[in-house]
């Protein structure tokens, strides 16, 4: 897809998220509605300019009207990721899906070893963090109190405040973990 329809796409996407006609839209960005008409279309390469009015019109990031759409399927192999840890090595996150302007949320593979721990200070404003455990014990402190998770258990939690993952048994800990930001 060329960059007009894909800017058309995306625009038409938008009003229509936003339940906006294109004569309402045509007032909030200050371009006619046969514009916005021939932009949706792909039948038209607007200026910067335009590109400008519209986003503010939308209240949209300009690049948001040029961004690609995410292919339908999206295969992540375990060897093309790789792990990120704490300073002792004893705590690791595999990254499968990064946060981004298509995606409000990031999702992690957890590895915590016997008798490890890690603690975070807190993440950016308004996420909640979400976490499934699929083997051993973890006690996860949050909020001062003490959560005790089995395979099979789920917690979700603010993760704006100091949260803590112990591993207290003598098996590595696995879990899937989901950092969910709200929309502002």
């Amino acid at each position: 897809m060329d960059l007009g329809q894909q800017i058309g796409a995306n625009l038409k996407q938008l009003r229509t998220e936003r339940g906006l006609t294109l004569g309402q839209l045509s007032s909030l960005a200050g371009i006619s509605k046969a514009m916005l008409s021939e932009l949706e279309k792909g039948n038209a390469n607007p200026t910067i300019n335009t590109l400008w009015k519209i986003a503010n019109g939308l209240k949209v990031p300009y690049t948001r009207l040029m961004e690609g759409a995410e292919p339908t399927a999206t295969l992540v192999r375990r060897e093309e990721v790789f792990p990120q840890t704490e300073e002792g090595g004893h705590y690791r996150v595999f990254c499968y899906f990064p946060g981004g302007s298509q995606r409000n949320f990031e999702l992690f593979y957890m590895e915590l070893d016997p008798h490890g721990s890690n603690t975070s200070a807190g993440h950016l404003a308004q996420p909640q963090e979400y976490i499934y455990l699929l083997q051993g014990e973890l006690a996860v402190e949050t909020g001062g109190e003490t959560y005790l998770l089995s395979p099979g258990d789920a917690l979700s939690f603010d993760s704006t405040v100091a949260h803590t993952y112990r591993n207290r048994g003598e098996t590595l800990v696995t879990g899937l973990v989901i950092n969910y930001y709200h929309p502002s």
